[in-house]
């Protein structure tokens, strides 16, 4: 049995004083020291102490006798000081009561913590902590926190702040501090032993950590300002991010979307510290189908289901999904929980809102007294065997006692060298290993082929008379091929219902809207060839044609912005915003900036990808034709220092290493060049030919 954990009188009053505090804050001092059992004075003394430490806020009050009264509230510290302390209490209970029972029977409980994680979670129907306070600590919470420097939260960081404010990071009590967070990254072990592979971090720019302090509280909130949350800075660091990405990501390749996120989308500085909840982000969509692991815990409680198989998807489900989690659900003898992730995917995936109406229109094909569905809004990281173990825990807080482990469990695809980041078995190996600390059992995913001779689906290393039937499959990439091209997608392969939601989003591309994007040197070309290809696009007709060149643009959209590189980038992404508002409702967006830097232009087509097609076309004409050219005199006054960061100049531009098109200009027609771009969309079968 592990070494009782023990807190002092002094924790243990200070304990008891924040919960009552919590519970009645508005009671008398009278009743408050009936309540904790101690003298008035001896109370006024816990309470002198606690304001001074900062755990609590006391305002006068009348009662309704006209005498002068005290009213409390919890401050964010206090919150999280309370939250700390209930673990430690509990833990330490679990203790004693576990070596009550082994002097009573001489066996354990169960129940003493393994490994640093509590036994008792291991019980599916437990509930487990929360990092919320109550309603009304909750409503004067929110008003102390209007107070306090606040950080506005990035889509990826509100997924992790839900997760750790409603158990689902359990055991995590905030965003990792440094010495959490170099363990994690190095050994995939909380400082204290605790297994977690995920970094959990609060990245933020450079300007706004310059204005926090350690040991300062900060106000967490949403996109629209609303507080979430608070978090008690305990640290502060620059990390080294490539060493980050080496251990988590396997390689520090900005081909990996998460490693590419960490260096170019993410702040510079991390924060670290515990946090209290105030609310849940607002979801508005599919409400019903969202539940907090305790309200997942308490539904399979109430049906009796010892026994859950969770199914992690991101992508439709299909026939041979279907045919996998119903022998999964067999094999683990259990019931099954399709839960599906609704945060950030891989750029690219299909939007949630399609996929999940995908999930309902199969749920009729599963027996519904022993299969449900829940929508996790978890940001993924795509990091393979790690990301297995981190879903393996998270599902494990949800309740379940089992997990399906796929090939390439969350693999983002191909390198920079073109091949796969983890090998096909790597999380399964890895979610073997630490299978039994995680206190979840691994179902390995089959691969499951269609087997015509029998009409069936079968497990492909299963099937014994290979050479002597005929076996059928449809890959991912043959999907969106069919789906791009309007063919037909048979019934063996996927249902009716589930091809019609991806018909509706996914129509083919002749269908689609769609975005033409040139880059290259000032004078290349760019705006001149847009202008011929938006009059050939428009002669064609059939869709809306906008052009948005880099001059007009600077005069309408961004004519307050400079030349500065945040500035560029900034421009940058503005008409990718606009590109990708355009392309999402069925037009032709036709882009022609400078656009010099690689990861900016990267982040606008994945921006774009998510409703159409982007096509990158480098005008590839060489910087010393382009200062030939030259009839604004650009270049002359670049060249003289009277234009800073020019690019080419004195500035650099990262050539396309892969775009869609390279279009050489010199000695070149400009109906020529407009050609080659028509050729190549009818090639992509954007337009007809």
């Amino acid at each position: 049995m592990s070494k009782t954990s023990t807190l002092t009188d002094e924790q243990d009053a200070l304990f008891r004083l924040l919960r009552q505090l919590d519970v009645t804050p508005d009671a008398s001092q009278r009743a408050m020291a009936a309540a904790l059992g101690i003298s008035l004075g001896k109370l006024n003394a816990e309470v002198r102490a606690a304001q001074s430490a900062g755990f609590i806020k006391i305002s006068e009050r009348h009662g309704p006798d006209k005498r002068q009264r005290y009213a409390y509230a919890l401050t964010p510290r206090g919150a999280s000081e309370k939250n700390r302390l209930t673990n430690d209490f509990l833990k330490r209970k679990f203790e004693e009561y576990d070596a009550l029972h082994a002097e009573l029977t001489g066996t354990n409980t169960g129940l003493s913590p393994f490994s640093n994680r509590i036994k008792l979670m291991e019980n599916n129907l437990a509930p487990i902590p929360e990092l919320f306070v109550s309603y009304d600590s909750a409503q004067k919470m929110k008003h102390e926190a209007g107070e306090l420097t606040s950080w506005d939260l990035t889509p990826r960081q509100i997924c992790d702040l839900e997760l750790l404010m409603n158990g689902g990071f359990n055991p995590l009590k905030g965003f990792l501090s440094e010495a959490d967070y170099t363990s994690v990254v190095d050994t995939m072990r909380l400082s204290t032993g605790e297994l977690w592979p995920m970094p959990i971090t609060l990245d933020v720019s450079e300007d706004f950590a310059a204005t926090i302090e350690t040991g300062q509280d900060i106000a967490l909130r949403d996109q629209e300002g609303v507080i979430l949350g608070t978090m008690t800075v305990t640290d502060k660091w620059t990390p080294d991010k490539a060493h980050e990405a080496k251990m988590v990501f396997g390689a520090d390749d900005s081909a990996h979307p998460a490693v590419n996120y960490l260096h170019n989308q993410a702040g510079k500085i991390y924060l670290g510290g515990p946090v209290t909840g105030i609310q849940q982000p607002v979801h508005y969509d599919f409400r019903g189908r969202r539940d907090t692991p305790n309200e997942l815990r308490a539904y399979f409680r109430k049906l009796g289901w010892r026994r859950v198989v969770a199914f992690q998807t991101r992508n439709p489900l299909h026939r041979a999904h279907q045919e996998l989690t119903f022998r999964a659900a067999k094999e683990a003898q259990a019931n099954l929980l399709i839960h599906p992730v609704v945060g950030m995917t891989k750029p690219g995936d299909i939007d949630h809102f399609t996929r999940v109406r995908c999930y309902e229109a199969v749920l009729d094909q599963y027996p519904s007294s022993t299969t449900s569905m829940s929508l996790l809004n978890l940001a993924m990281r795509m990091a393979g065997p790690r990301e297995a173990v981190w879903h393996g825990l998270i599902r494990k807080n949800h309740g379940c006692t089992h997990f399906i482990v796929g090939r390439d469990h969350a693999g983002p695809g191909k390198n920079s060298a073109g091949e796969d980041f983890y090998g096909p078995y790597d999380a399964q190996d890895l979610f073997r290993e630490h299978q039994e600390e995680i206190g979840i059992e691994m179902v390995d995913f089959k691969h499951m082929v269609y087997v015509q001779d029998r009409a069936q689906y079968e497990p492909a290393d299963e099937i014994m008379d290979k050479d002597d039937v005929t076996i059928l499959n449809i890959s991912g990439t043959e999907l969106r091929r069919r789906l791009a091209e309007g063919l037909e997608i048979p019934e063996w392969f996927s249902f009716p219902a589930v091809v019609e939601e991806l018909r509706k989003s996914r129509p083919p591309r002749a269908n689609q809207g769609f975005t033409v994007f040139f880059t290259g040197f000032s004078g290349s070309g760019k705006s001149t060839i847009a202008n011929a290809l938006m009059v050939k696009l428009m002669e064609m007709g059939g869709r809306p044609v906008t052009l948005l060149d880099g001059d007009i643009v600077r005069k309408n959209l961004s004519s307050e912005l400079g030349f500065s590189k945040e500035h560029r980038d900034l421009n940058i992404r503005r008409i990718g915003y606009v590109a990708s508002e355009i392309t999402k409702n069925g037009g032709i967006a036709i882009c022609a900036p400078i656009a010099p830097y690689a990861t900016t232009r990267r982040a606008v087509r994945e921006e774009i990808e998510g409703f159409g097609a982007f096509i990158e076309v480098h005008v590839a004409t060489s910087i010393e034709e382009c200062e030939r050219r030259d009839r604004k005199g650009l270049y002359k006054l670049a060249r003289e220092g009277k234009i800073k960061e020019f690019t080419g100049i004195s500035d650099p531009y990262d050539v396309p290493e892969n775009p869609e098109l390279r279009v050489e200009t010199e000695n070149v027609e400009v109906d020529n060049c407009a050609h080659q771009v028509i050729l190549k969309l009818e090639s992509m079968g954007l337009i007809k030919a």
